[in-house]
């Protein structure tokens, strides 16, 4: 314990709360569920691929050295190119900064772990297994070679025949469910596990910036997977969702792509954004101006992000009309953005400003953010993005952006919260060195940049001839690139010798407002020995004696009788204490699961479907193993009467994470599906040679009778779940098995349809997408019976029950919103022109 807490003892229940949040020793250690743990590993694996990242960074810089080189061939270039930025932007943005928020998260507001431990494992193994499948194609020299976009025809079978476009969407998929884990655990966590007075206005601003992010992810990355989703069955299945013959569109591919990829511009962008509004008002001593504008701005920055995909494709032939309004949108995202910039400056103007070392990375940012940001808005207007499209202009603003957008904010934050992780203030010595060569460095490469590009050099050239005026250009640039790395390898390097040999922090060192501070560095794993309540905005600046009062046990939950990992459970706007929540400790479910799926993967890359069906039932055999641990489980929540007497626990009320994690991941669903809708209008109104066939391959009667038992399976399973809420559960068990028969009938009635229409699904887009929404509707009528007769089975082991009603109420949703896909799609098929017949 630190000098400062040296006043305050461990309440005697301390070492029993460490038993019960330890790691397992040795390779057990790979079950470790820990947001701590899981955190740290995100950051460490993600700072690995960055330094891949740049390595292969360098090779390019030094073949566009000089003119007329071959260091490396054509073929090399475009893998090399096509790997850094899959890296950097795939494999070490948007995974250290979720690895971050998931560290810092639990700390901030005022809980013990995040409210699936399990899930971030899950997330943090299918992320490591997906970056090395990636990385894999590039040892192997079968990299994908189509750029990090991996725009169609180019990544298509007939111009990309070998494997390296398959190991790209396969991999990528892969690491997106890593994503979308982590999106859902931070949106519900953050909403529901607060300490007891931390509403929504008094939350950090930090926390609203991940919230935003989380569900930005929630919306945003689904496209992305249905992208490279039907990308690899037209590789692998022939289906032509981008083969203009047969009524595709290469388009398409674009509009999904951008859909993600603009929106995960601000996903980046917004959580190192919130690490300069964590910081400013600390090295300013002053809380931050604004800050109800800055949480408009932050939430007016996800919504209008999502309008801005088509400014990326001003040059491909789109409409005058959606030029201008895109136009438009691309330059009002600069009001929310300005009002951020504002607001810091305001602060560090009222403010008496410490130069500390995470304060020179913020300004550094600062400088070059804002550089990015007005040559943003000069790209926003369309003859001069006409100009400059596919040149060095814009690679210079991307890197302006997302580096001096993150990566300087990013070493900032670790700087500033290493002392929590390690006890150990950073170097002044080394640290400032790193920064100055960084900054330089980076300035030095990409400033010029703009000039090679307003000068009419194109992106994706692996060499260029001699007297064009780039010459001199390139060499200052490949030589700030070199200036930068070493910049970044001075600043790993601090990273790494202050483990040893840095100075002792002592409690607080910056003198920081939030609850993170008020921990031991580094922390115990369970984080808090008692949970506080909060009053303020700014608690620790408000009430000093916080923290010593939380280590010797004198706030909330001050005990650890149950055996098992509690925090607390809270309302979402005011963050008054409703129940315990039990959440799941050491487990080797996630990891098997994770290698499970990858399996999957290289099954699917080798072509062995048979192998890759196998691993997909033993995947989904290993992912019900470990649901039935949950809930009314009594390794999840047993009775303890103690704990009852003060509150309730989660499996004995009717709300709680699980049902909020059921709506999110359902409205990350809703976008996939809505993404797959968008893209059959978009084939039916864009695609040259779309056609219909003039006699549709469903049929009418089949389909609306099937609808009718599934209607009765919804009712049925909300009637049983209301009667749960009032307290009753007579025949429980029979209703739950009549619901799943109602479900199992639709799923077979709907079976018969799709196996009886001949669908050209080859040949014809119009009949591939058909065949995809029918799947689609298939695996979620098997889903939600599958687990509605699990529901029944644990009734009859007594894990559902009048007294632990919570479980049907996470699955309600599911069939709730299965109902209304399933209409949405019946209304389509008979009112737009996909097509259907009226034979049985």
């Amino acid at each position: 314990m630190n000098e400062a807490k040296s006043g305050s003892s461990p309440p005697a229940y301390a070492s029993k709360l460490a038993g019960v949040w330890a790691n397992l020793p040795g390779w057990g250690s790979l079950a470790a569920v820990n947001h701590g743990t899981i955190g740290l590993r995100f950051m460490v694996t993600g700072m690995l691929f960055f330094l891949i990242g740049g390595v292969l960074a360098m090779l390019l810089r030094t073949q566009l050295a000089l003119p007329e080189q071959d260091i490396i061939s054509a073929g090399v270039y475009s893998q090399l190119f096509t790997m850094h930025g899959s890296v950097m932007m795939f494999l070490f943005a948007i995974p250290v900064l979720e690895g971050l928020a998931i560290y810092l998260i639990p700390k901030m507001i005022g809980a013990r772990d995040l409210v699936f431990p399990r899930i971030s494992a899950l997330g943090y193994y299918c992320y490591l297994f997906g970056g090395i499948i990636i990385m894999f194609s590039l040892f192997l020299g079968i990299a994908p070679d189509s750029g990090w976009f991996m725009y169609t025809p180019l990544s298509s079978s007939e111009f990309a025949p070998g494997p390296g476009s398959d190991f790209w969407l396969l991999g990528i998929t892969f690491v997106e469910i890593s994503a979308m884990a982590a999106g859902i655990e931070l949106t519900v966590s953050i909403l529901c596990s607060r300490a007891k007075g931390m509403t929504l206005s008094r939350m950090p601003l930090f926390c609203w910036y991940i919230l935003v992010m989380a569900l930005m992810i929630v919306f945003g990355f689904p496209p992305l997977i249905l992208a490279s989703i039907l990308l690899e069955l037209e590789r692998a299945a022939g289906m032509p969702f981008f083969t203009v013959a047969a009524g595709g569109d290469p388009l398409l591919w674009q509009h999904l792509f951008w859909l993600f990829g603009h929106p995960e511009v601000y996903i980046i962008f917004l959580p190192a954004a919130g690490i300069v509004s964590t910081l400013i008002p600390v090295f300013s001593g002053r809380p931050i101006v604004g800050y109800r504008w800055l949480v408009i701005a932050i939430i007016l920055t996800g919504f209008i992000s999502f309008g801005l995909w088509v400014h990326h494709m001003f040059t491909v032939g789109i409409p005058q009309l959606a030029q201008a309004f895109f136009s438009i949108a691309s330059m009002l995202v600069a009001i929310p953005t300005a009002i951020q910039v504002f607001a810091w400056l305001a602060t560090l103007w009222r403010g008496k400003v410490v130069f500390r070392l995470p304060m020179l990375w913020i300004s550094g940012f600062l400088v070059i953010f804002v550089c990015g940001g007005l040559t943003g808005v000069m790209l926003a207007l369309v003859p001069f993005n006409w100009q400059v499209h596919d040149t060095h202009f814009v690679v210079a603003h991307m890197h302006y952006v997302l580096v001096g957008g993150m990566f300087f904010p990013l070493i900032a934050g670790l700087y500033y919260w290493l002392p929590l992780v390690s006890g150990r203030m950073p170097s002044a010595v080394i640290g400032p060195w790193g920064f100055w060569l960084t900054f330089g460095g980076f300035n030095l490469t990409f400033l010029l940049m703009h000039l090679t590009g307003l000068l009419g050099m194109p992106r994706r050239v692996y060499t260029y001839e001699a007297g064009l005026g780039w010459d001199g250009l390139n060499l200052l640039s490949s030589i700030g690139g070199f200036v930068m790395a070493i910049g970044v390898a001075m600043v790993l390097l601090d990273l790494l010798l202050h483990f040893w040999f840095g100075q002792k922090a002592s409690a607080n060192p910056w003198q920081a407002d939030t609850l993170e501070w008020a921990l031991d560095m580094p922390p115990a794993q369970y984080n808090f020995a008692s949970i506080p309540t909060v009053n303020s905005r700014h608690p620790l600046w408000q009430d000093p004696q916080l923290a010593e009062r939380i280590t010797a046990g004198q706030e909330g939950l001050a005990q650890a009788d149950s055996g098992l990992r509690e925090t607390y459970g809270t309302s979402a706007i005011n963050a008054q204490i409703q129940k315990i929540l039990h959440l799941p400790g050491n487990s080797w479910w996630p990891l098997y699961s994770a290698l499970a799926l990858a399996v999957v993967c290289i099954s699917l890359l080798s072509r062995w479907y048979v192998v890759a069906l196998l691993a997909m039932v033993v995947t989904i055999a290993l992912l019900l193993r470990w649901s039935w641990e949950n809930g009314g489980h009594p390794d999840a929540a047993p009775l303890t009467k103690g704990v009852e007497q003060e509150l309730p626990l989660e499996s004995r009320t009717i709300d709680g994470p699980g049902r909020w994690g059921m709506i999110v991941t359902l409205l990350a669903n809703g976008a996939l599906y809505m993404s797959l809708l968008f893209g059959w209008f978009y084939l039916w109104t864009a695609a040259p040679q779309w056609s219909a066939p003039a006699q549709g391959p469903l049929s009418l009667w089949l389909l609306l009778l099937s609808g009718i038992p599934v209607c009765i399976a919804v009712w049925l399973f909300q009637r049983l779940c209301q009667r749960l809420a009032d307290g009753a559960a007579k025949q429980l068990q029979r209703q739950l098995w009549l619901s799943a028969g109602a479900g199992l009938l639709h799923f077979l009635m709907l079976l018969v349809l799709f196996i009886m229409a001949p669908l050209d699904y080859t040949d014809n887009a119009h009949d591939a997408v058909l065949m995809v929404i029918l799947l689609y509707l298939l695996g979620h009528a098997a889903l939600a019976v599958l687990l509605t007769a699990l529901q029944a089975l644990r009734v009859a082991r007594g894990y559902v029950s009048a007294s632990l009603p919570y479980e049907p109420q996470v699955i309600k949703p599911l069939w709730f919103y299965y109902l209304a896909m399933y209409w949405l799609s019946v209304a389509l098929f008979f009112m737009l022109p996909l097509g259907w017949g009226t034979s049985l």
